[in-house]
């Protein structure tokens, strides 16, 4: 990742992504499409979620 991981906008991306392929008018090989985003946000965001707990546990064992 080149540039910063933003959860809030993965998370407001994933929400969109939820919409689109609830809509019974989205066509399949869109649906496919929005699938394969979904999973690269997921990955995003639990490697975000991660590292911030790493990050506290680190800051609990210096305490």
């Amino acid at each position: 990742m080149d540039k910063k991981f933003d959860y809030a906008k993965a998370i407001a991306e994933l929400e969109e992504i939820a919409k689109k392929v609830e809509n019974p008018e989205t066509k399949l090989d869109d649906i496919d499409a929005l699938v394969a985003r979904s999973k690269e946000l997921l990955k995003g965001c639990r490697d975000y979620l991660r590292t911030v707990k790493e990050k506290i546990d680190s800051l609990d064992k210096d305490n």
